[in-house]
């Protein structure tokens, strides 16, 4: 007597993958942005920005995602992947959402503080960030939404947090339902 084959069970890739977390946070993405999520992230070198738009958007990003025992935005390239991301997946209206709103961030701390926004201390531009979502909270399709969804986007698919924030084991071996916390070693993944 013949057993039967059970089918091999479904692989999801890194993209798919990306989706359904985005879904269970409750975050909405576009698919387009998803094949972004596939590409390495590069060092912070202005493709489609300006260099001055380059610099306040990873200001804006390293605000969002700050260095603590964890890398920052900065530290695992957000900047070149916000670059990458306005230069090649979004749409003429997001763009401009962007630049428009990257030059209000820009034009707000230069007449609250006297300086350009990257130049600013991180409590200044922490003020600056807060005033202006809060100018923003509630509307659909706000630049302060669109950079700090960006920033989550690039900042947790990037690969030093995949590898040693988030402990993410491409080929994680055999399953083993019922072992004790103790023996995989308190990963975020395990809490």
């Amino acid at each position: 007597m013949v057993s039967p084959v059970e089918p091999p069970a479904p692989v999801i890739d890194r993209r798919e993958a990306i989706r359904r977390a985005a879904l269970l946070a409750g975050v909405v993405l576009s698919p387009r942005w998803l094949t972004l999520a596939d590409s390495p992230h590069l060092l912070a070198q202005a493709r489609y920005l300006t260099p001055a738009q380059l610099a306040i958007a990873g200001s804006i990003a390293e605000r969002i995602i700050p260095r603590t025992d964890t890398p920052g935005a900065a530290d695992v390239g957000v900047p070149a992947f916000l670059d990458l991301l306005y230069g090649e997946f979004m749409t003429e209206p997001e763009r401009q959402l962007f630049t428009t709103g990257l030059g209000n961030v820009d034009t707000a701390a230069t007449s609250a503080h006297g300086a350009a926004f990257p130049a600013l201390a991180p409590e200044r531009q922490d003020i600056v960030l807060r005033g202006i979502a809060r100018a923003e909270e509630g509307r659909e399709g706000s630049f302060f939404g669109l950079i700090r969804s960006a920033t989550v986007l690039g900042y947790f698919t990037s690969e030093p947090v995949g590898r040693n924030v988030l402990h993410y084991d491409p080929v994680p071996g055999r399953y083993d339902g019922c072992i004790p916390i103790e023996q995989v070693g308190r990963r975020n993944w395990t809490t």
